[in-house]
């Protein structure tokens, strides 16, 4: 039934639109391999990242039953895609319902670490909104089998990270800076590693509740 959900495999270039804000009957994909992600952007040309899609994620679902997309999904890499049927979704529901909660439960998952990202950019400071956002992106390469305990790779750029933390890539560099000091972390050539994974869970109270993934081996790692 999930192979029957997608359409056949796309190789789409780095920094190409999947999906663009506004437009009418889009469509949602099925993120193979690669790394994107999505974005609204302000009237001044400005952009907020909403979030950053990894393989195994699913693209532009979250507003696939609005009449118009609300935001816009571009390639950070090459990716490989398949797009979601959308007249088959009916059918699923209707024929399999665990394929269904699946994904409402993906669904879900993206719409709570949203919900942790705002709480980021209101009430944390910049070294904690880099620790949470890095480890997050650890935990779910970890999960998809992308990395480890130690580390993942990361090919994405400090100006994209830094505009999904809404700081300036200036003060991010000063933060990876001072994490790498402090013997926590390192941020180099496209590659994340964990120095101290624990203690920086411990100092900066990373919660991997909303996850909703294991969170007693999340910690333990």
């Amino acid at each position: 039934m999930l192979q029957r959900l997608q359409g056949p495999r796309t190789v789409v270039g780095s920094g190409k639109e999947l999906v663009h804000e506004g437009q009418h009957r889009h469509s949602a994909y099925v993120l193979n391999s690669g790394w994107a992600c999505s974005y609204k952007r302000l009237r001044d040309g400005q952009r907020q990242i909403i979030d950053i899609q990894i393989a195994g994620d699913f693209v532009g679902v979250r507003s696939l039953l609005l009449r118009t997309s609300d935001q816009s999904v571009v390639t950070l890499t090459d990716v490989e895609v398949r797009r979601i049927n959308t007249e088959r979704l009916s059918e699923i529901f209707r024929s399999a319902p665990r394929l269904a909660l699946a994904l409402l439960w993906a669904i879900s998952r993206d719409g709570a670490m949203v919900v942790e990202h705002l709480v980021s950019l209101g009430k944390r400071d910049a070294m904690m909104r880099t620790v949470h956002f890095l480890l997050e992106l650890g935990a779910r390469a970890e999960l998809v089998g992308l990395g480890t305990s130690e580390g993942y790779g990361c090919p994405i750029s400090q100006n994209i990270l830094a505009d999904a933390l809404g700081i300036t890539p200036i003060h991010l560099n000063r933060v990876l800076r001072q994490l790498r000091q402090s013997k926590l972390l390192v941020f180099k050539d496209g590659l994340v590693t964990f120095i101290d994974r624990r203690r920086m869970i411990e100092l900066f109270d990373m919660d991997f509740a909303y996850l909703d993934q294991d969170a007693t081996s999340l910690r333990l790692g």
